[in-house]
């Protein structure tokens, strides 16, 4: 198995229990503290649909901003523009390994790919 790949934010619990699942695991993941390195609208883009979920599935709605900006009702490609401009808006963490990409919402969705 190549290391993984963890879009992680240190201060969320569920990121931390996740990065420490994979090093239990043995992986050696490369971690992406996503709001320091952001992906790209189109990297985001593709880590949703490679892990089969819907992109307002992938969205923080309890996120100040996911209100500010009136998000509710927005489709996908506005729910994409706001995740990529408002990193904290990223539902956290995706995992990538060369076995696929999962959000670890729970947890237990990364032993899919590990």
């Amino acid at each position: 198995m190549s290391d993984p790949v963890i879009y992680h934010n240190p201060r969320c619990s569920t990121s931390r229990k996740t990065l420490a699942l994979l090093r239990e695991r043995g992986a050696q993941p490369t971690v992406v503290e996503y709001l320091k390195t952001p992906p790209t609208r189109e990297q985001l883009a593709q880590l949703i649909d490679d892990a089969g979920i819907a992109v307002r599935d992938a969205v923080r709605t309890r996120e100040g901003v996911y209100a500010e900006l009136n998000l509710a009702d927005a489709d996908d490609d506005a729910l994409l523009d706001a995740m990529a401009a408002h990193p904290i808006l990223i539902q956290r963490p995706f995992v990538t390994t060369d076995k696929g990409t999962r959000l670890a919402r729970p947890i237990e969705n990364v032993t899919e790919i590990l």
